[in-house]
Formats: structure tokens, sequence, C-alpha cells
């Protein structure tokens, strides 16, 4: 059966009842057909084109037209060619309407008399200018010049042709497989006869539009079953809600049809007009039945809805919602009024094999007050000749769990695009996923609204359902705006407060799922399919953006400072009641990370109407009042002239320097390497991402003289080029013991979670753990003396401005001493061994001495220090960057700052790297900048901008430099400065490279939660998914006591510890740190060492289990 042989049989049956009603809505009587009037005018239209038009057994007509009384005609008069019909919207974009016709390949096309002019304009120059006008009917013929009709097609449909013709000889002359003969009948053909019954295009709202060919073996069970399901009879009065181009309108126009009932239509102007629409729709013409997306049910009004749409008294009998998330049983409550007796529906589909896959109707009892609220509604039951799956990641089919929806069935089939053949039972993937739960599906959100968000993963969809949930909002859609912001957009009703919603919001949704502001509109834009138009919110935002730009100009100091609190307690989610800020508030102290200094950044930016330089920097590193006058300073430089000079944010020298630190700059003494101390002690030294220092000559003297190096470096980490420490802390104070009994009492103890999948062949034990006061974000560094009397100490330093001195084997703590600011800095060693260099926040770079953190030099840089200092081994010089945007070369032995200079292009947060061969220095920028520098002379050898902040250190190898970036990518530079690739993540790029010349790979970590291994040419080799975003550095080492493997180890911000297979990135072994990680781990031996935000440094036993061997 075809849909034209449906609507004929019903008007056999009703010949003298109305089909078809168009209501103008302009105070004219509507237009009525009768099905006899139907069927005479397209039968008037198929015998134009059987005489007029070349046929072939499967080809499509165009139909350019708005919905009108002859539409019904038109549709049936193409069909009983037969053709199918492929409807052209006259309001889509010229180059889309253009790229449909070439992609079917349409011969013909129909035009509506009203249109005639607009389509010459647009496509005449596709057809022949000699068009035909169809008496009575109000169309006319375009037949298209053979000169824009795409040959390649039609030789590619005569050689598939020849093809088929081929096999089927080959068959009859040849006994073939019984296989390879069941394979080949069961494809099904575009080409088959009269087979196609439309041909539609996607929206192209998730990609490239797609041309859909639907047969009629794939459309007419879903007639059939939804008009039993609806239980549609000759009185029922069906809206024909969708535009042509989208495929529920074939639902309404052949449900309708196919049983002797009236189809209403109305202007599109019209739909976009809720009152005018209700009242033609509920009170003019009674309608019945109604298919619509939740968004265009939504456009009436809360108040209409109840009032009219679903009232007690209402003619509607039918309500199915369908294209988009069904609403909340909670939202479907509110719009029910007492004894309204409609039945809802829930009907899911794709076009891509057209039109709706399952259907459930709502039980009536799920609307009692006293049902529970939070029920999910299900997708329903496979409608006939439907199949649907769920499957895995994997592609496996699921009975209970998570996946992507598939759909498909022997017959309902639809060809995309240029697909020619398929095989019976074709499914296709939905891009949907559900959970099922005792055999029963439940929509969990797109593929597309799922975005990953500070590392997390996020649907966007099951937001916009709580925030619909509250009884002060009508309508909202929530959005992910460039990528870089959530924003809610709510349609008020009632008494609307923001922050009551935002505040409701976070009691149930967790951080990362809040949505950054909250936009009041008057009602939600729409597609022409009836669903919320992303493009148009996204005009609206920017738009809001533009003109908060444009308004009047702040009250400069007093407004400025009113917005910068509103803003500060807004993204530190501090109640907008509060008190005041104190002025001394520092953004990361109180909440803030690293992405919302970030957002903060750009909402001063977007506040103040223009780039603000140096803000990020700014707010890294000092209070909001200093925050205030700088953006004053540099945006509003008349009014800072009126602050005193005593209000200077510049960072001023503390009392605790020995000495004035020397700024000038001194030529390197062209012998060779600085000058260092007489005595020099033999030692290996390892910090996070595999850095690695150690004194050459003398070690390999002792080495060769009996001192077993080899049996000290065979555990250690795989080494990664020449390269200076990280960075530690030190300060005042004398050496403390008080750690001792703290590492005597938690020596041994295991950790108290272990994860312990896939393979779990490897356990860690806390060894000792030592208490720094507060938290620890700074990387250890370990020193292995080359002398045995000698113990290797660990080097760290924390937020309550100690640095420690701790040994390795035991956690006693050795010294510990206590500088005047905060420590984010991790440590390096000197080239000597005798000193340990350390920035600190209050500008100061501390040189302490390595036995006793005795406070040998300091030297000030002009702003917080943050950057992680790296040592030169061919000179000694110590090279350090700093929030003031300058990169400083310090010879710690003559206490002089050898060069100093501008970065040009922001802070200088990340580490600095040395790299030998070629001797370059590498810094990166909060500017977004990479610049490659001389070591010696500090001279700029070349520079690349990223265009984000770059918070990640530089790494290399002998070819290359990488390094991450807020935008999410890596970057691979050759050390000249050409870009040899860039790998992209779903999140920002915090993590730093690490380069093994061992593994031969590089390794990092991103904010979308997957810790990534790449080769050297920028290909993936395997990602591993943690449960949290990724800040630290990755480390690879390899031990003969744990099956000498490769292994890599890592911490997610959560706590957790992974240990992975280095090679195939399979888990060897993981446990959880109690707090927050934002320290890199560094491994010696078997030893684990990272920092903790509840304060502690832990060392930790890495171990085989003896049961590995026969797992």
């Amino acid at each position: 059966m075809t849909l034209h042989q449906m609507v004929q049989a019903a008007a056999s049956l009703y010949p003298e009842r109305r089909a078809v009603c168009f209501d103008g809505c302009n105070n004219k009587i509507p237009a009525v057909y009768t099905y006899k009037a139907v069927i005479a005018l397209a039968t008037e239209l198929t015998d134009f084109l059987r005489a007029t038009c070349e046929l072939t057994d499967s080809f499509a007509i165009g139909l350019y037209c708005n919905p009108g009384i002859n539409l019904p005609s038109w549709i049936i008069g193409i069909l009983q060619v037969p053709a199918a019909y492929s409807p052209i919207d006259p309001d889509a974009l010229p180059t889309l309407t253009t790229s449909v016709i070439n992609k079917c390949n349409l011969k013909y096309v129909l035009v509506e008399k009203e249109k005639l002019d607009k389509f010459k304009v647009s496509f005449g120059h596709l057809f022949f200018h000699n068009l035909l006008e169809i008496q009575n009917v109000g169309l006319f013929l375009f037949q298209r010049n053979s000169s824009t009709i795409d040959v390649n097609l039609l030789i590619d449909h005569e050689n598939d042709e020849n093809e088929r013709l081929a096999v089927t000889s080959y068959s009859k002359e040849t006994t073939l497989d019984r296989n390879e003969t069941k394979q080949f009948k069961e494809l099904l053909d575009v080409r088959e006869k009269h087979s196609l019954a439309y041909v539609l295009h996607t929206s192209g709202t998730t990609g490239i539009p797609k041309i859909v060919k639907v047969p009629h073996r794939c459309i007419v069970p879903n007639i059939l079953h939804l008009r039993d399901l609806f239980q549609i009879t000759p009185d029922d009065v069906v809206f024909m809600a969708s535009p042509l181009t989208f495929d529920p309108s074939v639902i309404e126009l052949f449900v309708t049809l196919a049983s002797g009932a009236s189809l209403l239509i109305v202007p599109h102007l019209i739909k976009m007009m809720p009152q005018e629409l209700s009242e033609a729709l509920f009170q003019h013409h009674k309608v019945s039945v109604l298919q619509a997306t939740p968004t265009l049910l939504r456009r009436f009004g809360i108040q209409c809805i109840t009032s009219t749409v679903l009232s007690a008294s209402t003619s509607l009998r039918v309500l199915a919602l369908g294209g988009e998330a069904f609403p909340g049983l909670n939202v479907l409550r509110s719009w029910k009024t007492n004894g309204n007796k409609t039945q809802v529906f829930n009907i899911y589909g794709i076009t891509e094999v057209s039109c709706w896959a399952t259907c459930y109707k709502i039980p009536e009892v799920w609307f009692a007050s006293d049902h529970r609220s939070d029920s999910l509604v299900p997708l329903g039951t496979p409608l006939s000749g439907t199949t649907v799956e769920v499957r895995d990641s994997s592609g496996s089919a699921i009975l209970e769990g998570e996946g992507q929806v598939f759909i498909g069935g022997e017959e309902r089939v639809c060809f995309l695009d240029d697909e020619v053949t398929l095989p019976r039972g074709t499914m296709r993937a939905t891009g949907d996923f559900v959970k099922v739960k005792n055999a029963e599906l439940f929509y969990l959100g797109r593929k597309d609204n799922q975005i990953k968000r500070h590392g997390k993963r996020l649907n966007i969809e099951f937001v916009q359902q709580l925030a619909e949930d509250s009884c002060h909002v009508e309508a909202c859609a929530v959005m992910w705006y460039r990528q870089e912001k959530l924003i809610l957009f709510v349609v008020p009703k009632g008494s609307f407060e923001g922050g009551d919603l935002l505040r409701k919001l976070r009691e149930r949704l967790p951080s990362y799922a809040v949505p950054d502001e909250l936009l009041l509109v008057d009602t939600l834009p729409f597609t022409s399919h009836g669903k919320i138009d992303l493009s148009e919110l996204s005009k609206i935002y920017s738009s809001r953006l533009n003109s908060r730009r444009c308004e009047k100009k702040l009250n400069k100091g007093e407004e400025l400072w009113e917005r910068l609190q509103c803003l500060w307690k807004s993204l530190l989610n501090l109640p907008d009641d509060s008190s005041s800020v104190s002025g001394d508030s520092l953004f990361l102290n109180n909440g803030g990370d690293s992405l919302k200094s970030l957002h903060l950044h750009d909402e001063i930016e977007n506040l103040v109407g223009r780039s603000v330089p140096g803000l990020l920097e700014v707010i890294l590193s000092r209070s909001i009042a200093e925050v205030y006058k700088h953006v004053l300073k540099t945006s509003f430089p008349s009014d800072d002239q009126k602050l005193s000079s005593n209000s200077s944010v510049k960072r001023k020298l503390r009392d605790n320097s020995r000495e004035e630190p020397s700024g000038k700059r001194v030529e390197p003494e062209a012998g060779g390497p600085l000058k260092k101390e007489a005595h020099v002690v033999g030692f290996v030294a390892v910090s996070r991402g595999n850095h690695l220092l150690f004194t050459n000559e003398h070690l390999k003297n002792q080495h060769s003289a009996g001192i077993q190096l080899r049996e000290l470096m065979r555990s250690s980490p795989v080494a990664s080029e020449e390269r200076g420490n990280e960075v530690l802390k030190p300060n005042e104070t004398i050496a403390s013991e008080a750690n001792r009994t703290e590492a005597d009492s938690v020596q041994g103890t295991h950790l108290k979670e272990s994860l312990g999948r896939t393979a779990g062949k490897l356990t860690l034990d806390v060894r000792w753990k030592a208490d720094l006061g507060k938290c620890v974000d700074a990387s250890p560094l370990v020193v292995i003396p080359a002398i045995d009397q000698l113990s290797a100490s660990v080097y760290i330093g924390s937020h309550s401005h100690v640095i420690q001195a701790v040994d390795l084997d035991s956690g006693k703590v050795k010294w510990e001493r206590y500088l005047a600011d905060r420590i984010e800095s991790s440590a390096c060693v000197s080239m000597c061994g005798n000193f340990i260099i350390v920035g600190c926040y209050n500008g100061l770079i501390y040189v302490l001495r390595s036995s006793n953190g005795e406070i040998h030099w300091t030297f000030a840089a002009e702003d917080a220090v943050k950057s992680s200092p790296a040592v030169d081994p061919s000179t000694g010089l110590v090279f350090i960057g700093s929030h003031d945007q300058h990169v400083y070369a310090l010879d710690i032995y003559k206490e002089e700052c050898v060069w100093k200079l501008p970065s040009e292009a922001g802070a200088v947060f990340s580490s600095p790297h040395v790299n030998l061969l070629p001797h370059h220095l590498y810094i990166a920028t909060l500017g977004g900048a990479l610049l490659a520098v001389s070591p010696v002379m500090g001279n700029l050898l070349w520079k690349s901008v990223c265009g984000k902040p770059i918070f990640s250190s530089p790494h290399c190898n002998k070819d290359c430099v990488c390094v991450g970036c807020v935008d999410g990518n890596l970057y691979c530079f050759s050390h000249f400065g050409q870009k040899v690739w860039q790998f992209p993540t779903s999140g920002p790029i915090f993590s730093s490279p690490c380069i093994s010349s061992f593994a031969r790979e590089v390794f990092f970590g991103s904010h979308d939660r997957f810790i990534y291994c790449c080769n050297m040419d920028g290909h993936l080799m395997w990602k591993f998914e943690t449960t949290s975003t990724v800040y630290a550095t990755p480390f690879v080492f390899r031990s003969c006591d744990l099956d000498n493997k490769t292994l890599l180890a890592i911490t997610s911000t959560d706590g957790r510890i992974w240990v992975l297979n280095a090679a195939t990135g399979v888990l060897e072994g993981s446990g959880k740190l109690p707090g927050e990680v934002f320290s890199s781990p560094v491994i010696w031996g078997t030893k684990l060492m990272v920092g903790c935000r509840n304060n502690y440094v832990y060392c930790l036993d890495l171990c085989m289990l003896q049961t590995s061997k026969t797992v």
C-alpha cells in the first residue's frame, strides 16, 4: 500500500466530508475542500505531469510552496504520477535550497503561483525559461537546464544499473553460494520502481544537512499504527503544525486523510502568534488532535495552556509531543487543569528513519497530585515494523544501563544522500542516549547536547528540565555559548527572582552544571520545525553583550567597584545579599580557580567594553582592591589620577630580604660555566614531568671510583633529556621534628580506597605523610646524594608559607623554613647541590641552603612568583618567571641578575624549560605566547602566539617543544618556531606535557578528565578517562621491582592517583587521597611523592601484588 492509495480509499468512503480547511485568520471565510474535490484537483495535476514530464522508474518532483488549501491535492497529484515529492521551503536560504536541488538532482520543480517571482530571482538560472502554467491548479512547472544537472550522478546511476543487471545476469547463468544469493535478495534498492514517497533533508542543526529518501513501505506502517493509537475517526480535526520540510508533517497529513478526518491549515505567520493561533485552533475549528514539539506548545504560554489548550472544556482529545526532550512530569501536571481528559503521548523518532519510532501514552494516574513528581517518562514501545536497540560504546546491545539508541527494521529503511542499496534491517545511530531500566527506555539527551564542562560530562537538557520545574518559569532554554559559558534563558512567570532560581539550581546541581548567567527573554525563538532556535539564542546573547558594552558608561569609580563585587560574588558562589567583599579578598583563596579566573577576566572586559592588558595576572595574584585599581587605571585613567600615590598596585619588597638584590645586567664569563661554591655535592635530582638533573663530572668520577651509580639509578625515572628540576620554597625559622611521630604512625598504612580496576596488579600504600599546615599545590623535588652517608630529601612548600626538607625514607622533617607568603612554586636545586631555589607570592625568589634551609640570598621581582625555577646544566644560571611579565636569569653565586626579559605577552605562570641542543630557553605566558630565548644573552629568538592563556609549562626533546593551552590544544613546534602539529582535546589544558626520551611519546592531561598519549607525529596512541579534571603533569618511570614495566603516574583533582601502563594506557593500580590534588607526582624507585590540599605531602610505596603473576 502507498500513501496516496490510503487517501483514495478514504475518499471513496467519505467523498462529501470535509478533507481540508485553510483559515487565513484574516476575518474571511475559511476555504474548504471535500475529499471528492481534493482527489479531483490531484488527478488534474497527475494527468498534466504524466503528459509533460519524462517519466522514469523512480524520480522526485520538487514542490516550492507555502501551505494552503491546495497543498494536499498537490502532494497527492505528484504521488499518483507515480513520483516522490520533495518539499522546498520558500523562506529557506537560497544557498541551502540550491544545495538540496543539486543533491537531489531534481529535474522538475512545481512552483506556487504566488511564489513565482521569488523563485525566478533565486533559481531561474538553473531552469528553462519556457515554464508551463498548470491551469486551475495554481502551479507552474520548471524544468531543469541540462547544463545544470549533475551528469556524474546520472552516469553513476547508469553504472549502478548496469552493475545490477550484470549481477542479475550472472545469477541466471551461475549457481551462486546460497549465502550470496540470500544477501543479494535482502538488499533494498532506492531505484526500485515507484518505491519512493518523498525526499526531505535534515535541518542541519547537528551538521551538514542530509538528503533522506523515504519509501512508501517505510512510512505507511507508521501512519497505520499511529492512526490506531490515536483512534482517529472522521469526526476528528487535525492541525497541521509542522512545516512540509519536517517529516512529522507527513503524519499529520496522511493520518488525517487516511481516516476521513479534516485537516486544518493556517499560514506560517499565525503559528508565530500564540493568541491568534489558540483562537483558530480551539475556538473556531475545535481541533481534537495536535502533534507538536514541546517548544511550540510552550509558546501558547502557561495561562493559555491551562485555560484553553488543556482546560476541562477543551476540544483537544490527543496531544502528541515529540521532536524534543519530553517535558518533566511536574511541568505536565502544571499544564493540565482538573477535569481535563486530553490523552498525552510521548512520541520519539528521527528523520533518518522517517518518522516516529516509539510511542508512550502517559497514564492518567500520573497526573494525580499524590503521584511521584520525579517520575521519568519512558520513550515507549516500538511502532509497527520498527526495531529499537540500545548499544554501548563498543556497539554491543544492552538490556540494562546507558547507551545510544539505534533504529531500523526490516523495511523501515530510508536512503541517505548517495546511498543506492542497503540491507534489510539496516539500523541507524540516532545520537540520542537513553537509560534502560526494567525494559523501559528513558531519554537522557542528545550526543550533541552532552558537553564537557570543567572536565565533567554534562547534559544540557537535564539542566533545562530542572530549571523548568520552578513554578516561576514559564519556559526556558540552556545554551553552551561558544563552548565557553553556560547561559540559561528564561521566560518568567509571576514574581520571578533570578537569584532564587540560581540558588535552587546550586542546591540540586553539581557546581560545574550551574549556569554562568541567567537571561530573561519575552519569548523563546524557534525554528520552522518548531524546535528551539539556538542560533537565534546566540544572537540574543551576543546582542545583550554588545548592549552592555554600549550602555551608559560606568560611574567610574563607585559603580565599577559595585559591579566588580557582584561579579566576584557570582563566580565564587557567594550569597547575593552578603556584605560587600573585603578589599583584601584574593580570588584563588576564596574558591576561585584558573578556569573561573578566565571567566572573571572576560566579564570585566565586557563590563568596561575594552581589553584590559595584564588583567588575568592581577586576578590570579592580587586582591579585589588591586584588581579594581588596575581596571580603573587602564580603563578610566582620568579617574585613576585622583587616587593617591599610596594606592599604587606596585609590589613592595618585604622586610625579610637580607639585602637589596642586584638588578643590573651581567654578561657571563666566556670561559665556561659560572663559578660555583668550592664544595660540590654529587647528586641526582628528580622533579615533575620527568625532569632529571645530576652533576656530570663529579658524579662520573665517583662512579668510576667505586660509587654504585648504576645501582643508584636502576630504579630511576625515565630520563627526559638534560633539564633543571622543579621548584620548591624556603624561609625563616628553624628545623622541626614535629612530624616525627606522624611519620612513624602512618608508615605502612594502606590507602583507604583502592579502585582495583582492570589488571589491578599494583597497590599504593602510605609510607609517610608530612604536615605543611595548608594546601600543598607545589610538586615535590627529590634530591638523592651520591654519597651513601647522606640521605635523600624531598623539598616542597605550601600555602602556609612553609617549605620543608623531608627525609625520603623515613618521612622525618630535616628542616622547616617559614617564608613571607604562600608558596605555589615548585623548587629546584642548584648545580652544586648546596642550594634550593623557590619562588614566593611576595615577589621574592629565595635561595636556601639545602642542608639547613638558611637563606643564602633573595632576589625581588616586581610581582608574585608562581613559576617554578629551572637550572641550566651548562652554565648554572637559574631562570624563573613572574607575574610582573618578566623572565629573570640569576647567578645565585655572584648574587646577580644576569638579564631580565619582558615577555611582552602577559605574566609568566608556568616554568621555563632549558634545552641544550639547540641551546634555547622556552617560556610560556598567560598572554598565550611561547617564547624561545637565548639562555646566555637573554635575547628573543622566536615567538609563537596560541591565542589563549598558557598555564602549561613547555617541554622538549631533541626535535621539538610541546606546550598545552587553555584553548584545549596541545601544540608542537620545531626548535626554529614552525608549528609541527596540534592535538585537540575537549577541555582546557593546564597540565604540562611529559616527554620521555625512553618512551618516545608525549603524555599530558586535560580538564576533559582524560589522560592522553600521543606519538611525536601528533597521533593519538591511547587515552584514559579519569574521574575528574587533570591539572597535574604525568610522570613516566620504570622499576625492576615493578615487573620492569614502563609505567605512568598521574593525579586527578579529586585526589585520585592513577598508575597506567605507559605503552597501552591500561590501568595497573590506583588510590585516593583525602583531598583535592593539584600537585604533580614525582617518583624515585618505588616511592611516589605528591602534595595534597588536605595540607599534607605524601610518600606512597608502589607494590606489586603477589598474585599478579597468576591473574
